[in-house]
Protein backbone atom coordinates (compact mmCIF):
# COMPACT_ATOMS: atom_id res chain seq x y z
CA UNK A 1 0.00 0.00 0.00
CA UNK A 2 1.05 3.60 -0.52
CA UNK A 3 1.29 6.60 1.77
CA UNK A 4 -1.84 8.04 0.11
CA UNK A 5 -3.69 4.78 0.77
CA UNK A 6 -2.75 4.88 4.45
CA UNK A 7 -3.76 8.54 4.69
CA UNK A 8 -6.99 7.81 2.83
CA UNK A 9 -7.81 4.84 5.02
CA UNK A 10 -7.44 6.96 8.17
CA UNK A 11 -9.66 9.72 6.74
CA UNK A 12 -12.21 7.24 5.42
CA UNK A 13 -12.43 5.56 8.84
CA UNK A 14 -12.82 8.89 10.63
CA UNK A 15 -15.56 10.15 8.29
CA UNK A 16 -17.47 6.96 7.49
CA UNK A 17 -16.71 4.95 10.62
CA UNK A 18 -14.79 1.72 11.16
CA UNK A 19 -17.85 -0.49 10.68
CA UNK A 20 -18.61 1.01 7.26
CA UNK A 21 -14.99 0.72 6.07
CA UNK A 22 -14.50 -2.77 7.45
CA UNK A 23 -17.70 -3.90 5.70
CA UNK A 24 -16.58 -2.33 2.41
CA UNK A 25 -13.29 -4.24 2.48
CA UNK A 26 -14.86 -7.46 3.80
CA UNK A 27 -17.42 -7.42 0.98
CA UNK A 28 -14.77 -6.79 -1.67
CA UNK A 29 -14.18 -9.66 -4.03
CA UNK A 30 -11.23 -10.41 -6.22
CA UNK A 31 -13.15 -8.53 -8.91
CA UNK A 32 -13.88 -5.41 -6.76
CA UNK A 33 -10.88 -5.17 -4.41
CA UNK A 34 -8.95 -2.91 -6.79
CA UNK A 35 -11.88 -0.47 -6.72
CA UNK A 36 -11.78 -0.33 -2.90
CA UNK A 37 -8.06 0.41 -3.06
CA UNK A 38 -8.62 3.10 -5.70
CA UNK A 39 -11.43 4.76 -3.72
CA UNK A 40 -9.35 4.75 -0.55
CA UNK A 41 -6.18 6.04 -2.20
CA UNK A 42 -7.52 8.52 -4.75
CA UNK A 43 -10.82 9.71 -3.31
CA UNK A 44 -10.03 9.66 0.40
CA UNK A 45 -6.23 10.07 0.37
CA UNK A 46 -5.95 12.26 -2.72
CA UNK A 47 -9.02 14.51 -2.51
CA UNK A 48 -10.41 14.31 1.03
CA UNK A 49 -6.79 14.57 2.26
CA UNK A 50 -6.24 17.96 0.63
CA UNK A 51 -6.12 21.09 2.78
CA UNK A 52 -8.23 23.36 0.53
CA UNK A 53 -11.60 22.59 2.17
CA UNK A 54 -12.61 21.48 5.64
CA UNK A 55 -14.02 17.95 5.93
CA UNK A 56 -17.46 19.31 6.92
CA UNK A 57 -17.52 21.46 3.76
CA UNK A 58 -16.61 18.45 1.64
CA UNK A 59 -19.48 16.60 3.31
CA UNK A 60 -21.95 19.37 2.44
CA UNK A 61 -20.79 19.34 -1.17
CA UNK A 62 -21.10 15.56 -1.34
CA UNK A 63 -24.66 15.66 -0.01
CA UNK A 64 -25.65 18.06 -2.79
CA UNK A 65 -23.81 16.16 -5.54
CA UNK A 66 -25.09 12.75 -4.52
CA UNK A 67 -28.64 14.09 -4.30
CA UNK A 68 -28.30 15.66 -7.76
CA UNK A 69 -26.94 12.42 -9.20
CA UNK A 70 -29.61 10.33 -7.44
CA UNK A 71 -26.99 8.10 -5.82
CA UNK A 72 -29.10 6.99 -2.85
CA UNK A 73 -26.74 4.33 -1.49
CA UNK A 74 -23.77 6.70 -1.49
CA UNK A 75 -25.94 9.50 -0.08
CA UNK A 76 -26.90 7.23 2.81
CA UNK A 77 -23.25 6.74 3.75
CA UNK A 78 -22.38 10.40 3.33
CA UNK A 79 -25.25 11.59 5.54
CA UNK A 80 -23.58 9.53 8.29
CA UNK A 81 -20.22 10.97 7.31
CA UNK A 82 -21.59 14.52 7.39
CA UNK A 83 -22.86 14.03 10.95
CA UNK A 84 -19.45 12.57 11.88
CA UNK A 85 -17.85 15.70 10.38
CA UNK A 86 -19.93 18.06 12.52
CA UNK A 87 -22.65 18.95 10.00
CA UNK A 88 -25.92 19.67 11.77
CA UNK A 89 -29.36 18.34 10.92
CA UNK A 90 -30.40 21.91 10.06
CA UNK A 91 -27.50 22.20 7.60
CA UNK A 92 -28.43 18.89 5.96
CA UNK A 93 -31.98 20.19 5.62
CA UNK A 94 -30.73 23.40 3.99
CA UNK A 95 -28.61 21.45 1.50
CA UNK A 96 -31.62 19.34 0.57
CA UNK A 97 -33.77 22.46 0.11
CA UNK A 98 -31.05 23.97 -2.09
CA UNK A 99 -31.08 20.86 -4.25
CA UNK A 100 -34.82 21.28 -4.80
CA UNK A 101 -34.15 24.54 -6.62
CA UNK A 102 -31.14 23.45 -8.66
CA UNK A 103 -31.76 19.73 -9.15
CA UNK A 104 -35.54 19.50 -9.02
CA UNK A 105 -38.11 18.47 -6.46
CA UNK A 106 -37.93 14.72 -7.21
CA UNK A 107 -34.20 14.63 -6.46
CA UNK A 108 -34.70 16.67 -3.30
CA UNK A 109 -37.58 14.47 -2.15
CA UNK A 110 -35.41 11.39 -2.49
CA UNK A 111 -32.54 13.16 -0.72
CA UNK A 112 -34.81 14.19 2.15
CA UNK A 113 -36.17 10.64 2.40
CA UNK A 114 -32.71 9.08 2.56
CA UNK A 115 -31.38 11.70 4.98
CA UNK A 116 -34.42 11.30 7.27
CA UNK A 117 -33.98 7.51 7.36
CA UNK A 118 -30.29 7.76 8.22
CA UNK A 119 -30.81 10.45 10.85
CA UNK A 120 -33.51 8.31 12.45
CA UNK A 121 -31.22 5.25 12.39
CA UNK A 122 -28.51 7.36 14.05
CA UNK A 123 -31.05 8.80 16.50
CA UNK A 124 -29.96 12.32 15.52
CA UNK A 125 -32.51 15.12 15.65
Amino acid sequence: MTEKFDKGLAIRRKVMGDEFVDRAFANATEFTEDLQQYITEVCWGGIWGRQGLAKRDRSLINLAMLTALNRSQELRGHVRGAINNGVTVEEIKEVMLQTAVYCGAPAAQEGFRIAAEVLEEMNVR
